[in-house]
Order: structure tokens, then C-alpha cells, then sequence
């Protein structure tokens, strides 16, 4: 007997709402069945018959689970009303941009009984997981520093096209919180939460409240010396990379692949090397949606087998957790 789809309610119907969308519709068994917007905005991508709500308790179709793609100072009042419903929760990062949202959003899906993940996808690129498992064997012997380097471009035309674009309240800040938070949520799966962070971040090319460019040195329990950079101002935009620095040797992955293989030994063992994937350097568009196919597939199984997601709201947190410190130790 074929298995019944897993139906999506999508929270929000701004840009990123048309790549879950149309990821849904290439994961096997899912389908998006609605969209909340408390404006009441019929998305660009939607049929005719597409029912849109102006909030979770008016949706009049049946389903399994929401995305939560609104604003990130949202997220957790989102979170809580789908699981205080019983629904379990997908949400877009960050997982929001508090301690305290954080916890009470993870608190009440736990109590709620329904499952909590977060799309940081690049966690389920290939490549990546290679690295991951490698660190975690300690085949690379000391790890003594890692070279985090974001520097994406946005023009102010992005900045405008929507009033919490890179504000504090609503965006939670600049590019640390919004285009590098993928790529932080890397650097923590890798190497965890450091002791110490000092940054240096400031707005130089964008009417803004939030900062446009900055760096964080970030200082772990065993000695390693982290880096991160993290811009909206880099025209006119460069791949995501980050270079890891070992007593075998080093290695970099570019945009999720990797590039740099020089540790004694040891081959390449990366399989993405001439793959497309999205890395968001120049604009915020998704072209490719394979890594949200791969979560929203993840999730999907999460929920029917009761297995952890890739990225669960614990996990997420942590990344959310560096971040702030990045923010509440800027220098500058």
C-alpha cells in the first residue's frame, strides 16, 4: 500500500517560501498544502486553489508538519503555536536569535511530543560529512586552526526590499546571523562551541542596523585558534570557504567541496568535486535546491521512524549561541 503524503503547512510566502515549495514537489511523498500569511499574500508560486491562512488555526486543510519561514525573531512563536497543535516544526535558520526564544521553543516541541529541526542543510553535503567523520576518528591528528571565510555581496536594493532586512530586532543583525549562519553552523558541527571570542564588526556599504562586515577570532578548549569573516559588502561576492589547518596537514572546502587536499598520506576522499551547489555569494536566490530536498527528506523520516533529525533545535542552538557571542564581544 503506498504510504500517504507528508503535508506541509509553509509559515511566510516571501523569497525563500518559492525554493521550499519547490523543493517539496521533488522530495518523493511531500507536498506543501498551504501557506500562513497574516497579510494575506497569495505567493507567486501557488495554484489558483492554494489556500492561504492568516494564521495556523484557520488552516482548514490536514496536515503533518510547518516550515517556518518568517522573519527569525519569529521563529519561536511560530514553533510553539504549530506544536501547541500538535504539528511538528521545520524551521528555516537561525533557529531564532535568542537564549531565551531558543529554549522555549525546544521546551514546548519536547513537551508538545513533536519533532523540532532546523535547514542547515550544508550539514548534509557530502563532503562535509566526510570531513566530519574524519575529525570525529581524529584521523587528522591535532587540529590547531580553522579559516572561516564568508564574504557574500548584497546590493541596498536587498536591504529595502523588506523593512527587517538586516535590522537587530527582526533579522537578529547582519551577515553572522543571515547569509554566514550555514557556514557557522558548519564550524560548530566541526569543532563545538569556543571558550573565548573577540570581534571586530562594523556597516560600511549599506544603509543598515545591523553590521555589513566583520571578523571573530574564536579561541577553543584544546588550543585551537578559529576565524571567522562574514560580509554582505564583498563585491561582488565570493564563494563560501573554509580551510582547516592540522598536524598532517591542511585542507579547504569550497562552497561545500573539497578543494584543498594536502594531508600526508591520506587521498582526497571528497565525491561532490564538480557538482553544483548553491552558495548564495552574490544574491539570495536558491537556484539549485538539493540541499532542501535533503532536509525536508531528512525531516520527513525523522518524523515517520521517531529518529533525530540531522539538525535538531539543540544543534542549532549552539550555532545561534556563537553567534551572539560574536555579537555581544565586537571591538570595534
Amino acid at each position: 500500500m503506498k504510504e500517504q503524503k507528508f503535508r506541509f503547512v509553509i509559515i511566510g510566502t516571501g523569497n525563500i517560501s518559492a525554493t521550499y515549495y519547490k523543493a517539496a514537489g521533488n522530495v518523493e511523498g511531500a507536498e506543501i498544502i498551504a501557506a500562513v500569511s497574516r497579510g494575506g499574500r497569495m505567493p507567486s508560486w501557488a495554484p489558483p486553489d492554494f489556500e492561504v491562512a492568516p494564521d495556523l488555526e484557520s488552516v482548514k486543510a490536514d496536515y503533518d508538519a510547518v516550515i517556518v519561514a518568517a522573519p527569525n525573531a519569529t521563529h519561536h512563536v511560530w514553533a510553539i503555536a504549530a506544536a501547541k497543535l500538535g504539528k511538528h516544526v521545520l524551521t528555516e535558520k537561525p533557529l531564532d536569535i535568542t537564549i531565551p526564544a531558543m529554549d522555549q521553543m525546544i521546551e514546548t516541541c519536547k513537551k508538545c511530543g513533536v519533532k523540532l529541526a532546523v535547514a542547515y542543510q550544508r550539514r548534509l553535503s557530502p563532503d562535509n560529512m566526510i570531513v566530519k567523520e574524519l575529525l570525529e576518528q581524529g584521523a587528522f591528528g591535532r587540529v590547531f586552526a580553522a579559516d572561516l571565510s564568508v564574504k557574500c555581496y548584497r546590493d541596498q536594493a536587498y536591504y529595502d526590499s523588506a523593512p527587517y532586512r538586516g535590522n537587530k530586532e527582526l533579522d537578529g543583525g547582519g551577515p553572522f546571523i543571515q547569509q554566514a549562519s550555514h557556514n557557522i553552523d558548519l564550524y560548530a558541527w566541526f569543532f563545538g562551541k569556543p571558550v573565548k571570542t573577540v570581534s571586530m564588526l562594523s556597516t560600511f556599504m549599506h544603509r543598515m542596523e545591523g553590521e555589513d562586515h566583520g571578523v571573530a577570532i574564536l579561541k577553543h578548549a584544546d588550543g585551537m585558534i578559529g576565524s571567522i569573516i562574514a560580509s554582505t559588502a564583498a563585491y561582488p561576492g565570493f564563494p563560501p570557504e573554509m580551510a582547516i589547518h592540522t598536524e598532517k596537514g591542511s585542507l579547504a572546502l569550497k562552497n561545500d567541496i573539497l578543494s584543498t587536499w594536502e594531508i600526508r598520506g591520506m587521498n582526497n576522499p571528497g565525491i561532490s568535486a564538480g557538482k553544483e551547489i548553491h552558495s548564495g555569494a552574490s544574491g539570495p536566490i536558491v537556484s539549485n535546491t538539493g540541499g532542501h530536498e535533503a532536509i525536508i527528506a531528512d525531516f520527513i523520516e525523522a518524523v515517520r521512524l521517531d529518529n533525530k533529525p540531522a539538525v535538531s533545535g539543540e544543534d542549532a542552538r549552539l550555532t545561534t549561541e556563537i553567534i551572539l557571542d560574536i555579537y555581544n564581544n565586537n571591538l570595534y
